[in-house]
């Protein structure tokens, strides 16, 4: 028999770290959409300032389409791509599929941010290559779903139901874009799609990572869907008064079931407390939220979406920062924890919160301290800058934390 020669290398392709799950492309590259997606709306929101915006959405249209549809959606395909399946007891998800998907996002997010400024037919062309991505994950997830072996199918059906009413949101905003009523997807988009979906999962994953052993309530999920959906319905139709005592009833329910729950914080690690406060920050900030409308009503004044920031920064964007954290170690097979860094990775995500409600005071009570929106955007930046610089070597190379 013919002897091989040591120095002849091994023929077997090695596989791509990067791509080999896929939570791992799908959250680097939310990373780099939060820090690209808001210089983008910096740009256009100094160009309209100066009276010199040439875009073909307005500013803010621009910020919270492209924050719902590509930075959030990118966290929630990686997850959901990882870990609906072992909701679902099914098989997981190939990785040509999500690559797929992934590429898709990544072409679509391009002709949408070029567009914005240059062609509002190449920009649209963007936002349905985008839905496409969007419908491709949302077949997979159905898939899953109808193969599951799990028993019990309660919360991955809110969150498929969360899915396809993103995906039915997504088509209405392009539609309504040709005719300037975004309004009327906007509030579906954010409350039943983004709040609620995150809702979702965190309130599965939250209580089973803390081992608690106190029975939600069977009706809970549906009553908060309920209340989102009524709290759409009166955001479209302008009434505002109803819209905000419904935020302040739904708040104070989700407090109460939430407390029921009776979470460990003082003997959970940190990982944990970052979750247990980010689970909080969803009845805090529908409570705040609610306050800051009767405010607005009966002082006749703006707080600049106060409610909404309050609930996209306290509740969504803390949790991505706790799951993003935990998913990105325990899949690269460190422990799920949260030393020094990422605790101060969590504490930023607090001062954003603080300077984008405190600018929204600002701006309502006529102080004149614009700057405070160049803050707020800055610590946004800085927040996933920091994030990206401590977890993205783990993400791409599978590096060991230190």
């Amino acid at each position: 028999m013919q002897k091989i020669s040591a120095d002849v290398p091994n023929s077997a392709p090695k596989e791509n770290y990067f791509l080999s799950q896929p939570h791992q492309p799908f959250f680097f590259a939310g990373i780099i959409w939060a820090v690209l997606l808001m210089l983008v709306f910096m740009a256009s929101h100094k160009l309209l300032l100066k009276g010199e915006s040439h875009t073909f959405l307005t500013p803010s249209d621009f910020h919270a389409y492209s924050l719902i549809y590509i930075v959030f959606t990118h966290f929630f395909i990686g997850f959901l791509y990882t870990t609906f399946s072992r909701f679902c007891q099914s098989e997981p998800v190939k990785k040509p599929y999500y690559l797929r998907t992934f590429f898709l996002y990544q072409a679509a997010a391009v002709m949408i941010v070029l567009g914005l400024f240059l062609s509002q037919t190449l920009m649209l062309w963007g936002m349905g290559l985008l839905l496409l991505g969007q419908l491709v994950f949302l077949y997979m997830i159905q898939r899953i779903f109808t193969s599951a072996q799990a028993p019990i199918k309660d919360d991955p059906f809110w969150i498929l139901l969360a899915l396809y009413i993103g995906t039915v949101t997504h088509a209405l905003f392009i539609l309504a874009t040709l005719f300037e009523w975004q309004y009327l997807a906007l509030p579906f988009a954010f409350n039943l799609y983004l709040a609620f979906l995150t809702f979702c999962v965190a309130q599965r994953m939250v209580p089973f990572f803390s081992h608690s052993n106190v029975s939600k309530h069977p009706r809970f999920v549906l009553l908060v869907f309920a209340a989102l959906l009524l709290k759409s319905l009166a955001a479209v139709a302008g009434a505002v008064l109803f819209e905000a005592a419904l935020s302040l009833l739904l708040g104070g329910y989700i407090l109460i079931e939430v407390l029921r729950w009776k979470l460990s914080f003082s003997r959970s690690p940190h990982i944990l407390k970052i979750l247990h406060l980010a689970l909080y920050w969803m009845p805090i900030a529908l409570i705040g939220g609610a306050l800051l409308q009767f405010g607005e009503y009966f002082m006749g004044v703006s707080f600049l979406f106060a409610g909404t920031h309050l609930l996209a920064l306290g509740f969504l964007t803390t949790i991505i920062i706790g799951f993003g954290t935990r998913v990105t170690l325990g899949h690269s097979g460190q422990p799920p924890h949260a030393d020094r860094i990422t605790l101060q990775i969590f504490y930023l995500t607090q001062l954003v919160v603080a300077a984008r409600l405190l600018y929204s005071l600002v701006y309502g009570f006529d102080l004149g301290a614009s700057w405070l929106f160049d803050l707020s955007l800055g610590l946004w930046l800085l927040l996933f800058i920091f994030w990206g610089w401590k977890f993205a070597p783990v993400l791409i190379y599978g590096k060991r934390e230190k």
